[in-house]
């Protein structure tokens, strides 16, 4: 027999009735992940690494080394080239800010994703966060379109990215809060955005236009409809620049 709380048990009954108890479901590491770092967040880095794949092993088909993914057919056809754009290959404007040059460029955006992703869809929620996502990402497309070289190709999260530090500080200015720690951290990428092959206008396109995504929702906070159609028509004039302004050729 086997002690229970009221009296004894028989071995036999102790054992059909831990049968009859449910055992708990793991749950999905995807799952655990969105919890912690935000669904959005997760989201844009799978779709991120699943584009670094697909370029790869299109690289690796084409004859190049699958790490040199920027040799792919597929990326030429998809990262941002300003004449091409002007040429009527819109969709160059987002798609190239899901590619990235070499796994380390993809780490290095994925880690500062990670970290200041998390934290604004945190503070602003999914969808109004996925739109200063999106938005900044249009932002640094559209200053490579105006001032960028016409057949240079470009890629990379890194405008998006500058976005979300750009509306991070509008929310620490709404709060008040000390901004010099942000600023610094500012100071020091863009002073990194001169290295060659770093996109410094890309930076700085995406910059402003996440700080004045998150300022329409800040200043419209409460507000959902107006939010909605402030931040459609910030995408808006961002998209018509991008696409009607002629490349501004830079000597």
């Amino acid at each position: 027999m086997t002690p229970a709380s009221v009296g004894f048990q028989c071995p036999e009954c102790v054992r059909e009735g831990r049968a009859t108890v449910r055992q708990p479901r793991a749950t999905p590491v995807l799952r655990r992940a969105g919890r912690r770092f935000g669904t959005v967040t997760v989201t844009l880095i799978g779709l991120n690494v699943a584009m670094f794949v697909v370029t790869a092993v299109s690289a690796g088909l084409a004859g190049a080394n699958p790490l040199d993914n920027q040799y792919s057919p597929l990326f030429a056809q998809l990262s941002q080239v300003p004449i091409l754009v002007e040429l009527g290959e819109d969709w160059r404007l987002l798609t190239a800010a899901f590619l990235h040059i070499g796994p380390m460029h993809l780490v290095l955006n994925m880690l500062a994703l990670l970290i200041f992703g998390s934290e604004l869809e945190r503070q602003l929620g999914r969808w109004r966060y996925l739109a200063v996502y999106l938005i900044s990402a249009l932002g640094g497309a559209v200053a490579l379109q105006l001032f960028g070289e016409p057949g240079r190709p470009v890629a990379g999260a890194s405008a998006a990215i500058y976005g979300l530090l750009g509306g991070l500080a509008v929310l620490m200015l709404a709060r008040r809060e000390d901004l010099r720690g942000l600023l610094t951290l500012l100071a020091i990428n863009v002073a990194i955005s001169f290295l060659p092959g770093v996109s410094l206008l890309g930076h700085l396109g995406g910059l402003v236009a996440g700080f004045a995504a998150t300022a329409v929702v800040v200043l419209l906070r409460r507000r959902t409809e107006l939010q909605v159609l402030g931040l459609m028509l910030l995408a808006g004039v961002l998209a018509v620049v991008a696409l009607t302004v002629p490349t501004l050729v830079v000597l």
